[in-house]
């Protein structure tokens, strides 16, 4: 699982360079800094006894200012930088369509994105890029590669492959195009009636996504809907509030955005919903953040969804993306975001010395700590806390490793490349010899040991027998993937994933969302509505 990044931030695109007309130096201090700078820049530039690179000069001095802010969310991005965040947030680039990682001194494809070049091209992943036109890639990093491949709609790239199994080189001439990262990469249900929709991102069509995910569903069958938000680190505010929108009634409020003056702006379901009494269950994490948050966070306060998991990362700040001149750009906090029953989700705490502290999210779920922080009221009111995240309604927290399995995952991480590698080949070799319903066999785990001490792992035979189920989970994962793909990847990890396990029999209990709110714990319970419509906001008292 992935921390959130600092680049994956809730964010809005500003279309002017500055608020409100500009920078407008109002006191004396400031104008007598500004001028101070100005001197000190002028003079550096003229009169230093060596030359100076005076843009770069520039560049720094703007981010020293940025950097004594102390705020790790506020950054000056420079135009790759800025392309970058774009893509990134967005989930849209010109290229052809894959998702690739480093194995044994080529760089190989993890993953390809459907309705792409690549995809119409047959690429397979596991293929390994061994030339980009005419340059071997051979020791080439992840970055490298990208930075060849990424261009302009329209242009030409030619990408040589080499496919295990297969002898020949395989050779293809893409045309690049404008490539769609999808935040749903599939949906599928569990025991015939229960959708599952895992969301990796809110870009900028991810609440068209999950819509699509939902009819589909509810057209194979669907009584009930999980939402997975874990591991998803937030992205567009507007694609939240749309999320939000396809599961709460029109007038409804989604969250609302105060900045430095004072100044609210509330956000509401604009539209009618998709699915406004679909059973829901919305499951979180520790590394579901920012507009993961928002979304959790609304569908709580309305008593729309059941979150169940760990307590989220707890993000609620909103960045604002200035244009500067030059190309680059300024992500910047500008206001913090509240849900509609009035809590803060914003977990960071500033020290007296200036410094941040991240407050970890299992420490806010022990009963005593619970107890002793704020308690709001949903529309029912049933007890939401606050304080930070975004605390579940069940709390189920992950499986745990044995000993002996932590111990042979810590010795073996740092060669985990090398055991990646082991593991696609091993599974390609496999691939047309599998059924969807495979078991994992003694043989293969032994086979693996035997290629990753080949390739100059050095592990304890008596080590890896006695974590031998940690091993059988990369086994069963890596196959399952490369042979079907991510939906029976899903199906082999079920086992293994009791957050899920917990959501889906939950839904199939369930024949309406007063029935899954009748298995949550007390004291969160609260007298729920017979799936009437509410009044436009909330009903929930503030504490």
């Amino acid at each position: 699982m992935r921390r959130p990044t600092r680049t994956a931030v809730l964010a809005t695109v500003a279309t002017a360079p500055f608020l409100a007309g500009g920078w407008i130096i109002q006191s004396r201090a400031q104008r007598d800094g500004a001028q101070l700078l100005e001197q000190v820049m002028g003079l550096v530039s003229q009169r230093f006894v060596d030359t100076v690179d005076a843009p770069a000069l520039f560049e720094k001095a703007a981010r020293g200012l940025v950097k004594e802010l102390n705020d790790p969310y506020t950054e000056l991005f420079t135009p790759k930088q800025i392309a970058d965040f774009s893509r990134q947030t967005n989930g849209r680039y010109g290229g052809i369509g894959m998702e690739i990682t480093e194995q044994n001194n080529y760089v190989t494809v993890a993953r390809v994105f459907p309705n792409t070049p690549a995809e119409n091209a047959g690429i397979q992943e596991g293929d390994r890029i061994v030339q980009i036109d005419t340059q071997s890639t051979l020791r080439w990093k992840t970055t490298q590669v990208s930075n060849v491949l990424l261009g302009t709609p329209g242009t030409k790239v030619k990408v040589t492959f080499a496919r295990p199994g297969v002898a020949a080189p395989i050779t293809h001439n893409f045309t690049r195009a404008e490539v769609h990262i999808p935040a749903v990469a599939y949906s599928m249900t569990f025991d015939g009636n229960v959708g599952y929709i895992p969301v990796t991102r809110f870009s900028e069509a991810t609440a068209q996504e999950i819509g699509d995910a939902v009819r589909k569903l509810q057209a194979q069958g669907a009584k009930g809907v999980v939402l997975d938000l874990r591991d998803n680190p937030g992205g567009i505010l507007e694609q939240a509030i749309s999320t939000s929108n396809l599961f709460l009634r029109r007038g409804q409020e989604v969250a609302s955005v105060r900045g430095r003056q004072g100044d609210a702006q509330t956000y509401v379901a604009t539209a009618q919903p998709l699915a406004p009494t679909l059973p829901l269950v919305v499951l979180v994490n520790g590394y579901s953040a920012s507009a993961s948050e928002i979304v959790a966070g609304a569908l709580q306060d309305h008593d729309r969804a059941v979150v169940v998991g760990t307590t989220s990362y707890g993000k609620g700040l909103v960045q604002t993306l200035f244009p500067l001149d030059g190309g680059y750009a300024l992500k910047m906090t500008t206001a913090k975001w509240f849900t509609p029953s009035g809590r803060s989700i914003q977990k960071e705490r500033k020290l007296i010395d200036g410094q941040y502290v991240e407050v970890h999210p299992d420490s806010l779920e022990s009963d005593s700590v619970r107890k002793a922080r704020p308690k709001y009221r949903s529309d029912a009111g049933r007890v939401v806390y606050g304080g930070g995240a975004v605390t579940p309604d069940v709390i189920v927290k992950p499986d745990t490793m044995s000993t002996a399995e932590q111990t042979l995952a810590r010795a073996l991480a740092p060669k985990f490349p090398e055991i990646y590698t082991a593991l696609s080949e091993m599974a390609f070799e496999q691939k047309g010899k599998l059924r969807p319903d495979f078991t994992v066999q003694p043989q293969w785990r032994d086979d693996l040991f035997s290629r990753i001490t080949k390739a100059g792992v050095k592990v304890e035979k008596a080590q890896w027998d006695a974590g031998s189920a940690w091993v059988d989970r990369q086994i069963e994962q890596r196959m399952a993937r490369v042979a079907f793909g991510d939906s029976t990847a899903k199906r082999h990890d079920l086992n293994d994933d009791v957050q899920l396990r917990r959501a889906i029999d939950m839904v199939k209990k369930a024949q309406a969302q007063r029935d899954l709110f009748a298995m949550v714990p007390a004291p969160a319970q609260g007298v729920l509505p017979n799936d009437r419509p509410t009044a436009q906001g909330t009903a929930a008292a503030k504490p």
